[in-house]
């Protein structure tokens, strides 16, 4: 694990990497929900169907909504990932925004992959998802994408995973490992070895529980092993490890939760730009934070508008400091 603030040889660029999905969102929500429709005793044999008049399709995936966020910011970010041959749009719209695609792949004879997400209205969440060209996203390598400050090893296919963490180790980039929607696809020594090569690691308080008991340490345990570990927890805000001190992060108070989907990305986004400008662990999550409420007043992952003096403003409002 490197200290990459000391490293004068990595704070000579601020580019960001990310290895992550790209990915098609189709978005759909239940004038209901879900809990008065699912019989907890028939979940054996469940068999429901949701009407979802309103539907949209969206630009999603984690790489991709990460890099959003971080380029809307005034990042740099480099995107390690494939996508099929639906995806030349989406490449061509990521690189319009300034986001260097050059270590992506397009496979043409692969779908993209493709997320169904239906939401109700407590914001709960039920996705099917067609992985498709992200699962040969180990064809694109951290070679291709370097040099970068700081690098991210977000939910993709196994390999990719696997073989991005090694690559970021083995350059010597410190990387975060957030497994998100791969955690499932890894047993506990997999998810040791992981998270022994990684500076930090960020989950939401469900992937937290899972990763436990995956592992078989706790919270505490998990976060002696790297810089830092971040469990956001949604509206409850988010909790920093750093070491054996823990600091509870506030939420940033909303004006109406629209779509919750992109919210983990965005706030990665954020907690990734302010590593990259050499910021401490709690200003960058805090950002994070305020990230993730202006996406969730906002329907999609990658609609919403970041304004530097509404960013601050949030911020300090919260936080009570200056931002910039």
């Amino acid at each position: 694990m490197l200290d990459f603030l000391e490293d004068s040889a990595l704070t000579r660029t601020r580019r960001v990497l990310i290895s992550g999905s790209i990915a098609y969102d189709t978005i759909m929500v239940f004038d209901g929900h879900f809990k008065d429709h699912i019989l907890p005793e028939r979940t054996h044999m469940i068999n429901v169907a949701f009407l979802t008049p309103r539907l949209k399709r969206e630009f999603g995936g984690c790489a991709s909504n990460i890099a959003y966020n971080l380029r809307a910011l005034g990042g740099e970010a480099a995107i390690l990932a494939t996508v099929g041959h639906d995806g030349r749009a989406y490449v061509e719209r990521l690189a319009g925004l300034g986001i260097d695609m050059g270590a992506t792949q397009l496979l043409d004879e692969h779908f993209t992959a493709q997320a169904f997400i239906t939401t109700d209205l407590s914001d709960n969440q039920i996705t099917a998802f067609h992985p498709g060209a992200m699962s040969f996203a180990h064809r694109s390598r951290v070679g291709d994408a370097l040099p970068g400050c700081y690098g991210i090893v977000g939910p993709n296919g196994k390999d990719a995973m696997l073989e991005h963490a090694q690559g970021f180790a083995d350059a010597g980039v410190p990387f975060i490992f957030d497994p998100g929607q791969g955690l499932p696809m890894f047993d506990g020594a997999e998810l040791e070895r992981l998270i022994e090569m990684a500076t930090a690691v960020t989950v939401n308080d469900y992937e937290a529980a899972m990763l436990t008991e995956k592992t078989g340490l706790d919270e505490v345990a998990l976060a002696k092993r790297v810089a830092a570990m971040i469990v956001t927890r949604g509206g409850d805000g988010s909790v920093l490890y750093e070491g054996e001190a823990r600091t509870e992060i506030p939420p940033v108070s909303i004006a109406d939760a629209v779509d919750p989907t992109g919210c983990g990305d965005a706030f990665r986004g954020g907690l990734l730009y302010g590593l990259a400008e050499g910021w401490s662990w709690l200003r960058s999550a805090r950002l994070g934070s305020v990230l993730g409420a202006i996406k969730i007043e906002h329907q999609g992952p990658q609609n919403h508008q970041l304004e530097r003096a509404q960013v601050a403003h949030r911020y300090e409002q919260t936080y009570g400091e200056s931002l910039w």
